[in-house]
């Protein structure tokens, strides 16, 4: 059975009604460790360039080989699990291109999707890597994982969130979970939203999503999810202002492009975002201690 990002434990129908505790209850077991991402933002270069070398690996796949968005999501979803648990040697570049192709296995085995390694040999990398290999890495990255494949993820809130809604038009749900997708989509690649769960992820992309759609009934939606028992209120705070400055600073970067390409002065630009929706999230600058496994390479394990 083909596994679904939106109802990652059980049937649609259990799901919307007893499990939904359980979910909110085991999303901590399926992010990175702790340390991670204050290590990331503090001294780990490496491991910051790792990461983006890898997602751009796999976002580059998306895009060659045609696949389903969730299957790349899921793949770095798998990568940072991996990699804040276990300790990769420098200075052996091949082993980015490794942890990229078996992520990507993983994630297209979990969709019931066709996964060819020979779309990963060829190109500018010359590194070649046979199946046993393969299947050897992706039991490292499932022993990093503690075996959890069926992760909980922003999309396996988006449909309890979205319940709470009085919607005006009930239609008006399927654009704003279409939004809030785009949103979530995003925000992935950036580092800074690793330090919140997927839960306040996607409450927050809701929010950010009936703010632009919907801006009328966005103090009843806020007032919605703000009564939820599950949600922290001050960490949702904090990841709505950085998912707005996200979605602001795309929206710039977008107009700014367009600008230059039609010449159009700046001072035409109508939307008006308050400060406090653009503020910078700043964090602690003390550096943690990550304690990895190092990773064997000459382990039998793959």
């Amino acid at each position: 059975m083909e596994f679904d990002l939106e109802n990652p434990l059980t049937s649609l129908k259990e799901y919307l009604s007893d499990e939904i505790p359980d979910l909110f209850l085991s999303e901590s077991d399926h992010l990175p460790s702790k340390n991670f991402l204050r290590c990331l933002k503090t001294s780990a270069d490496f491991y910051v360039s790792f990461r983006e070398e890898a997602i751009s690996c796999i976002l580059q796949a998306q895009y060659s080989c045609n696949y389903d968005p969730f299957i790349p999501y899921l793949a770095v979803n798998y990568m940072d699990r991996f990699i804040s648990r276990q300790e990769i040697p420098q200075g052996k570049p091949w082993i980015l291109r490794l942890v990229v192709i078996s992520c990507l296995s993983l994630a297209a085995k979990m969709k019931n999707k066709h996964f060819s390694i020979s779309n990963f040999q060829e190109g500018e990398t010359g590194f070649t890597f046979d199946t046993q290999t393969i299947n050897r890495m992706e039991l490292v990255v499932l022993d990093a994982m503690n075996w959890r494949m069926r992760s909980i993820t922003p999309f396996s809130f988006v449909h309890f969130f979205i319940s709470l809604f009085e919607l005006n038009d009930p239609s008006s749900s399927q654009p704003l979970k279409d939004r809030a997708t785009e949103i979530i989509f995003k925000a992935q690649n950036e580092i800074k939203f690793l330090e919140f769960k997927p839960s306040i992820i996607a409450a927050s992309a809701i929010l950010v999503a009936s703010k632009e759609r919907f801006p009328s009934q966005f103090p009843s939606f806020q007032r919605s999810i703000y009564s939820c028992q599950f949600v922290n209120e001050e960490n949702l705070q904090k990841c709505f202002h950085a998912l707005r400055e996200m979605v602001e600073m795309e929206w710039h970067e977008s107009v700014s492009e367009t600008m230059s390409c039609t010449g159009t002065p700046l001072s035409v630009l109508d939307r008006h975002f308050t400060g406090s929706e653009s503020e910078i999230i700043t964090h602690g600058s003390a550096v943690p201690e990550i304690k990895r496994r190092k990773l064997n390479l000459h382990s039998n394990k793959w």
